[in-house]
């Protein structure tokens, strides 16, 4: 019965060598991907918040006193230019109008009169151009009268979309009330800071190109269908921020955009022989970033690195390694610093070929 349990015993030794044997056998018949980093020369966008504005944004209000008698229009409405919106009580000037109508009447007849008198050398010269003085006073107190009273109309002085109502129908009006907005959006104005560094970064590279192409980034992550183009800049900068602003003008014959939206505008920039590597390759050490070099012999040195940029998968690197070096492209978790590795070679180009497959699905 011993001998038995001894057999046992040994044969669940030989097992359980056996089965170590075979995980160190797998472990060392394990191999890893390994690439070098890329150099090309890279397109990025750099990001800026923008306040989207109509180039043609302004406020109607009334010029006149009284109650607003008829509006026209519905908020959010297209308007053309001379549309007929907005209808202050016109009673009070329209009696105006005739009361210096018949002002004029009665000028006109008595210098009629007089002119009469003075080619009979009944009446001296002098009259006669006080007679004409009162008839010209007379026609401008007409004129006065019939501008007030085409002010109770409130037309669109161009093709916009309306705002909504500041006054209700019936409200007294004051003069100089607010009656609403109106936004010509056929195109559009959107202003973004640019900190001092990177205004100079720009006016030096503008000097040899032509205006600066950008786009605009939505508030739901889309990216407006047109391009933009960057006009102009103001004066002066913003000595709280150390930010000067920045003015693009988009076309919107859709309408899409509108005036007061946000958005980012995105300004290419392009970088000569930046040095690519894939995002997956690194990990973090409290606020640092590293990456796993392989030396020579297959052994794993943890390496800092700085990224200059991060774009869709990759990162671009400014300093840290180089294309010469290989870099462990997967399975970061499974290995430690310092340890001995096997690995396949995998080029930088089919890593970002499965990059996007991977992303697409």
């Amino acid at each position: 019965m011993k001998k038995t349990l001894m057999l046992a015993g040994l044969a669940g030794i030989f097992i359980f060598a056996s089965c170590q044997n075979q995980k160190v056998s797998k472990k060392e018949e394990a191999k890893f991907l390994v690439t070098s980093p890329v150099k090309r020369d890279t397109l990025i966008y750099k990001e800026y918040v923008g306040q989207v504005q109509s180039s043609s944004h302004i406020e109607l209000r009334s010029q006149e006193r009284g109650y607003l008698q008829k509006i026209f229009v519905d908020e959010g409405q297209l308007v053309r230019k001379g549309q007929l919106m907005f209808q202050i009580m016109p009673l009070l000037y329209q009696a105006e109008k005739q009361k210096a109508a018949a002002e004029v009447d009665f000028a006109e007849i008595e210098y009629k009169n007089t002119k009469s008198l003075t080619d009979k050398n009944i009446v001296s010269l002098n009259e006669l151009a006080m007679a004409k003085a009162k008839l010209n006073k007379a026609k401008a107190e007409l004129s006065l009268a019939q501008a007030h009273l085409s002010l109770t109309e409130v037309r669109a002085p161009f093709d916009g979309i309306m705002d909504r109502f500041h006054e209700r129908l019936g409200s007294l009006i004051e003069e100089g009330a607010l009656l609403t907005t109106l936004s010509n959006n056929s195109k559009m104005w959107v202003y973004f800071n640019v900190p001092e560094a990177e205004y100079l970064d720009y006016t030096y590279e503008a000097k040899s190109k032509k205006q600066q192409a950008v786009q605009l980034q939505l508030a739901n992550n889309q990216i407006f269908e047109h391009n933009g183009i960057v006009e102009t800049i103001e004066a002066d900068f913003n000595n709280e921020t150390g930010n000067i602003a920045f003015r693009a003008t988009f076309p919107n014959p859709k309408g899409v955009l509108r005036h007061g939206q946000t958005g980012n505008i995105m300004m290419p920039i392009a970088l000569k022989s930046a040095i690519l590597i894939s995002q997956k390759a690194t990990f973090d050490v409290l606020d640092k970033k590293y990456v796993y070099v392989v030396n020579e012999n297959g052994v794993l040195k943890a390496t800092q690195i700085t990224v200059a940029h991060e774009i869709p998968h990759l990162y671009i690197i400014s300093s840290g390694i180089s294309p010469k070096d290989k870099i462990l492209a997967e399975g970061l978790g499974k290995v430690k610093n310092n340890e001995k590795i096997k690995y396949n070679f995998i080029s930088f180009e089919k890593e970002l070929v499965e990059l996007n497959n991977l992303h697409a699905e």
